[in-house]
């Protein structure tokens, strides 16, 4: 009832509670993936994204896809006060990001850092409705922090409809779940007992797992990308005031919430709020589990407590 690839840089798994209605399923994922490649990849160079470099600051037409991922992003920049920005993909690639993360250098020599900024989320134009988006030059877009969220919640969403009617249909209900390197969604029936999510937690034997029926689980921390330049420790969490990894107390910090889009949006800001992040994430109202640098863990909202 699972099939698991890579795509996007990670990890992919499609679980169905249908064994007959798996190699669909993967079909179907593996379809929407390689469009959002197509689409939103900061890596390829005959991607929506980086064909966006020659447009010099002027509005271009773009596909339905990246117009809404854009969008996505946006809405959660202004949801966060641009605490999650995605128009960091030219500092991710200064700091030595800028290939499938697989495929980087482990370490490297010291690279230029600096502090300044051209242009922010507020600065990107999007005609939704005729799908006509202008990113500001010098300025390459990095969806990262959405676009993989919101395309599990889709998928999920999209796969139990088509795998639970029509003339290919199971002929039932199918509950559906897609993970997209550790962003996770559901959709559909869930199994007895929930669906088990493992929750990464840099790298430790035995991570805790929770289940959940309906909804999305989302990671984000400062561990699983991380690489050195001139001796210095680098990660992919970026803070947008200084374009620099973001300094934080928090070495992961999951969520759980109705979609995995706001899951991860929600995760990503607790990172780059650092200190403040707790409360705001407490606010919110979400089911979470932070991890300090230390180790000591926080959890909120009835996220269940580490077992000894």
């Amino acid at each position: 009832m699972i099939a698991q690839w890579r795509a996007l840089g990670v990890d992919v798994r499609v679980v169905v509670t249908d064994p007959d209605a798996l190699p669909r399923a993967r079909a179907m994922l593996s379809e929407r993936l390689d469009a959002l490649d197509q689409a939103c990849s900061r890596f390829r160079c005959d991607s929506e994204v980086v064909r966006l470099d020659s447009a010099a600051g002027q509005p271009v037409p773009v596909s339905p896809l990246l117009a809404h991922a854009v969008a996505v992003a946006l809405d959660a920049a202004a949801q966060t006060d641009g605490d999650v920005d995605p128009t960091l993909g030219s500092q991710l690639a200064e700091l030595g990001y800028d290939r499938d993360f697989a495929q980087l250098p482990a370490d490297g020599p010291a690279v230029r850092i600096t502090v300044s900024r051209q242009a922010r989320w507020t600065d990107v134009r999007l005609d939704l409705e005729r799908s006509l988006l202008a990113v500001p030059e010098g300025v390459r877009l990095d969806l990262g922090a959405t676009a993989k969220a919101w395309a599990a919640d889709r998928a999920a969403q999209e796969l139990s409809v088509a795998l639970s009617s029509g003339p290919s249909a199971a002929g039932h209900d199918v509950g559906v779940l897609v993970s997209l390197g550790g962003d996770v969604a559901v959709a559909g029936p869930a199994p007895d007992g929930g669906w088990p999510i493992a929750v990464a937690d840099g790298g430790l034997d035995a991570p805790p797992a929770i289940a959940i029926r309906t909804g999305g689980v989302a990671t984000s921390g400062t561990t699983a990308r991380r690489w050195m330049r001139g001796g210095d420790l680098l990660h992919h969490v970026l803070d947008p005031r200084t374009g620099l990894p973001a300094r934080t107390p928090w070495r992961t910090v999951t969520v759980a919430a109705p979609t995995c889009l706001a899951a991860n949006v929600a995760s990503t800001a607790t990172i780059v709020r650092g200190d403040a992040g707790l409360e705001r994430l407490q606010a919110s109202g979400f089911a979470a589990r932070l991890v300090s640098q230390d180790g000591a863990v926080t959890v909120l909202g009835g996220w269940p407590a580490d077992q000894s």
